[in-house]
């Protein structure tokens, strides 16, 4: 039995985007358990004792993922079939986004720029976004919040209006006491956001008695309405598992795709 060649493209295809050989299993092991820990490593890093502590192995740790990841991304773009859609897709950016970090600390030298350069490096935290690859329920999970995005940002909007209009009230009926907390409406409106999310910091307390019926008021209203874009987004999900197959989209990902193409250059999926 003739061994895959690493230089052809169709193998390196399937052992790379796809699961179904035990080639391509191994290579997504490899990968996801390299995600897990470069983020763990980057936790490490932010706990100053440890950091400290394992400060030579966490940076040889950061050299091996970046060879990794960098092998990834390079391999990704030389056997896609459209290399420059998937360096222009969610996942080609996050691969990029996940893997510069390092090169960018060679490009921008000296100590001036070492506060720059940490935060660069934390942009390791997007390769965790790597894992929906490797879920076709996280591709659907996707395409649903795409598709559900306007009826989202609507609805953002209305809860938006509601605490301005609320946090207005609180302001008229609390704002006119000696020693109020609602000094403003700003504060106002943050009021209203905290007690309508139900996360209750307890930082801004009404005094009144009407203050208080309408805050009471408006953490019920918080119950009925927090659920409505879970709704939304479960409702679109449902859809997409239960729509028929089309021949103008990728079965996996939802992309559209072109009459004669092989392969989705969103996710890689053979068509």
């Amino acid at each position: 039995m003739n061994r895959p060649s690493w230089t052809n493209k169709d193998n390196l295809y399937r052992i790379i985007f796809e699961a179904d050989t035990p080639a391509g299993k191994m290579y997504d092991i490899i990968l996801i358990i390299g995600i897990f820990a470069s983020i763990f490593t980057a936790f490490i890093e932010t706990i100053p004792s440890l950091a400290h502590l394992f400060k030579v192995v966490l940076e040889v740790l950061e050299y091996v993922f970046t060879v990794l990841f960098t092998v990834d991304y390079c391999a990704r773009l030389y056997c896609s079939p459209k290399p420059r859609e998937y360096a222009l897709s969610f996942f080609g950016i996050i691969d990029f986004l996940s893997t510069i970090p390092p090169y960018l600390a060679f490009l921008l030298p000296g100590v001036q720029y070492m506060l720059l350069l940490r935060s660069f490096r934390f942009i390791r935290i997007f390769r965790v976004f790597k894992l929906f690859s490797f879920l076709n329920e996280g591709y659907l999970l996707m395409e649903s919040l795409k598709k559900s995005m306007n009826k989202i940002m609507v609805y953002f909007m209305f809860v938006l209006i509601l605490v301005v209009c609320i946090g207005t009230v609180m302001y008229m009926v609390e704002g006119n006491r000696p020693g109020t907390q609602f000094t403003d409406l700003g504060t106002s409106v943050y009021y209203a956001i905290v007690t309508m999310t139900t996360v209750g910091y307890g930082d801004i307390t009404p005094q009144t008695g009407l203050g208080r019926f309408l805050s009471g008021f408006v953490m019920l209203l918080g119950y009925t309405i927090i659920a409505i874009p879970t709704g939304i987004v479960t409702a679109t999900f449902v859809d997409e598992t239960q729509s028929p197959v089309r021949h103008d989209k990728c079965p996996r990902c939802g992309h559209k795709v072109s009459k004669g193409d092989r392969f989705c250059s969103q996710c890689g999926e053979r068509l």
